[in-house]
């Protein structure tokens, strides 16, 4: 009950942080507006080649949990125990295992360049190692082939948080270096069936993340904190687990690019990256102590995975602050880091006001959090507590603030050779009313939101950032991994809640439809938007497919 209670008080939280600001918010927009010339945004603004999608992952889209020879992951047992924020579970989630074609079609209409989607390990190999599951085979063979039917590139991740709970089970999953083999024959099976068809693929999502959600606050699978940095923790050590887990990520990703270099890229031409979260962190006053503190911040969540791939060791901030309880790399694993990717993909939602907190320095013991030496706030200066962070990540009802992410692309630009990026997560999520979910009211804050962040993207492009593509969060309505069904972020809605799991495309799909057809879309009231002026109307849509 107490912790049911919480988890009401942090939403509650984000939705009067968000209504506080709205009216700021608007002024940013527009800003941004005006530095676009005012005009029109087409997708002929792009350069050529320029990827526009949207996205998904596997235990949060797919269902069939029980099925066809899947085993579970770290995730079943944590949402069956009703752990997650509003007690659901991705058992069924979209259907998209038994609904792929009807999605595919959808996109289609949409007129989506690319799908990003994870391939579920405990679905193709169930027992983590070994034997492959020929049903799980034949799943993802028939996705793949049904997306290039209709001309969409399948842009594909490995690894998105579904760790085979055996492995975990056996020796403690990605705490062991014993993972790092495991991941790269899960990797080779991957390759070797699919690489023929799959021109882009992504090793680990979010490795910058995981650590903290499951090895340091512990709300996450596999519920790995110590006091007082968790809450009720039972096992772990939040001081050292979550260095020691990014640690083995890292060197995973760096394992399966070099046998993809080695064995497939030249005869297969494909390219290979890794996926970031990109949370963007600004001082919270002008003082040099908390301008200081928010370059801190940026290197302990950027700078943690990207300086090991781009130089070959971690900030120098962190060696200094984390001291022995860092690890260390050996030379061979430092050059095999070294330039590991093809491009690196980021997923951006957020961004965080930093306060420093010198003090933690003194603490015996220190988590991640407090060897950063910092605190962090909302928008409107609310405190947020080190435990609800990874509820954060993304937000009811989200503000716009397109210039963070500028400036995370202009920081990528300037301290890391302006490597080629990925924008793999952007998007728009609220809360939704299962019971109205075909009634709903149309998304026209999400059409602003992203219009606001394409134009974002373009002005860093023209700024000099090798971004090169950009996928909405998410297609689908899908279980969320902080927000379960409660809060939604497709363009398309889907009845979560029903087995049947209908599908209601939104005014943002329209939207994004309009976009990527080529017609320029007018900085304006998004309610003028109609269904016949934004590409395919009710007659066109699938016929499966319900139009709200």
């Amino acid at each position: 009950m107490e912790a049911k209670m919480k988890k009401l008080c942090i939403t509650s939280l984000l939705l009067v942080v968000v209504l506080l600001h709205v009216s700021s918010v608007k002024t940013e927009a527009e800003a941004e507006a005006e530095a676009v010339g005012g005009r029109a945004l087409s997708r002929d603004d792009f350069p050529p080649g320029f990827i526009f999608g949207a996205g998904s992952s596997a235990y949060q889209v797919e269902g069939a949990a029980a099925e066809d020879g899947r085993k579970p992951s770290i995730w079943d047992p944590f949402t069956h125990a009703g752990k997650s924020f509003d007690g659901s579970n991705g058992d069924i989630a979209a259907d998209q295992y038994h609904k792929y074609k009807e999605d595919v079609k959808l996109m289609h209409e949409i007129g989506l360049d690319a799908y990003r989607f994870s391939i579920a390990w405990p679905r193709l190999i169930p027992d983590g190692r070994g034997a492959v599951n020929p049903k799980g085979l034949e799943y993802y063979n028939n996705l793949i082939d049904e997306l290039l039917s209709y001309g969409i590139q399948p842009h594909v991740t490995i690894y998105h948080f579904d760790l085979p709970l055996i492995l975990y089970e056996e020796y403690g999953g990605i705490l062991s270096p014993r993972f790092i083999e495991d991941f790269t024959a899960y990797a080779d099976v991957c390759f070797r069936e699919f690489g023929d068809r799959v021109k882009h693929w992504v090793t680990v999502n979010e490795p910058n993340i995981e650590p903290i959600g499951g090895y340091d606050s512990g709300i996450l699978p596999p519920e790995r904190c110590s006091e007082p940095f968790g809450s009720h923790c039972t096992v772990g050590n939040s001081t050292t687990e979550p260095y020691i887990v990014a640690h083995h990520l890292l060197l995973a990703h760096a394992s399966a690019v070099s046998l993809y270099r080695e064995k497939y890229q030249a005869k297969q031409g494909g390219s290979i990256g890794i996926t970031l979260l990109g949370w963007w962190y600004e001082p919270y006053s002008q003082s040099s102590d908390d301008k200081a503190a928010a370059k801190r911040m940026v290197d302990f969540h950027i700078g943690w995975l990207m300086d090991p791939l781009v130089y070959g060791d971690y900030p120098a901030v962190m060696r200094e602050n984390v001291g022995s309880r860092l690890p260390s790399f050996s030379k061979e694993e430092s050059k095999r880091l070294r330039g590991s990717f093809d491009f690196i993909g980021f997923n951006h939602y957020i961004v965080f006001y930093v306060q420093a907190d010198l003090s933690t320095l003194n603490l015996k013991e220190r988590d991640y959090y407090a060897d950063a030496a910092v605190k962090l706030s909302l928008l409107n200066g609310n405190s947020v507590k080190k435990q609800d962070i990874l509820r954060m990540k993304k937000t009811p009802e989200m503000a716009s603030t397109p210039w963070a992410l500028r400036k995370m692309l202009e920081h990528l630009k300037v301290n890391y050779r302006n490597p080629p990026v990925v924008i793999h997560e952007n998007g728009a999520g609220s809360l939704v009313d299962p019971k109205t979910i075909a009634n709903e009211k149309p998304d026209y804050f999400r059409v602003e939101f992203l219009q606001d962040y394409l134009e974002s993207v373009l002005l860093s492009i023209r700024n000099g950032s090798n971004t090169q593509g950009y996928f909405i969060w998410s297609l689908l309505d899908v279980f969320e991994f902080q927000f379960g069904c409660a809060v939604r972020f497709g363009l398309v809605g889907v009845d979560l809640n029903n087995e049947n799991t209908t599908r209601y495309p939104r005014y943002s799909s329209h939207w994004y439809s309009n976009f990527l057809r080529g017609s320029g879309l007018r900085r304006a009231d998004a309610s003028i938007f109609t269904p016949h002026k934004l590409g395919f109307g009710r007659r066109e849509l699938s016929s499966k497919a319900k139009f709200t």
